[in-house]
């Protein structure tokens, strides 16, 4: 059963990669680069700021958790014990897979961490601003943007993507239920 799982993965995984554009190259290659979003994090941060004054500071420490949870446990833990080899640097790939750039990424790539990542901070920003902002919705559009770049370039199965967007989900909401319970403990001597 396994086996078959990993085989529909792979199949599924040459049908999405193989869908590509050599004008969509460099656009797939920058968007998954976190320094292209910038703009967006610090446009996010404005809000944070402004709307949330001095609780941003627990607002900040909920999502650096968000982020450090997911990527240690997809990262630090997952990769190394699962050891699944990812398309770009499977043998029996070679030559199947659609790369950019020549650019391969680590050796491991179950879970994604790049899909864990933007799914924390999007499912912690969801819940944040959605009281506030009818856009907030629109941070799952980014994670998932972000999280197919990683099938387009050939580093990560759909299966990777999956458990990658799965575990930043918990963590996400697990951050976000942190800072709100440091907020309700420590917030009002924030604000004196």
């Amino acid at each position: 059963m396994l086996q078959q799982l990993k085989d529909w993965d792979q199949q599924l995984f040459l049908f999405l990669n193989g869908i590509h554009a050599d004008v969509l190259d460099p656009v797939a290659f920058y968007l998954t680069k976190t320094e292209f979003w910038v703009p967006l994090f610090a446009f996010l941060l404005f809000l944070i700021f402004r709307d949330y004054k001095k609780q941003a500071w627990f607002i900040v420490v909920g999502i650096i958790v968000s982020i450090v949870l997911s990527d240690q446990i997809t990262s630090g833990l997952m990769k190394p014990f699962f050891a699944r080899l990812r398309p770009s640097h499977e043998p029996s790939l070679e030559g199947m897979v659609h790369l950019v750039n020549g650019y391969r990424g680590g050796l491991y790539g179950f879970a994604s961490g790049h899909a864990a990542n933007t799914m924390g901070i999007a499912m912690f920003i969801f819940l944040l601003l959605r009281p506030k902002y009818s856009f907030a919705w629109m941070m799952f559009l980014w994670a998932g943007v972000m999280s197919y770049t990683r099938i387009y370039l050939g580093v990560h199965y759909p299966g990777d993507i999956l458990a990658g967007l799965l575990i930043g989900f918990a963590c996400g909401y697990a951050a976000f239920l942190l800072q709100k319970g440091l907020r309700r403990r420590f917030g009002k001597s924030a604000e004196g």
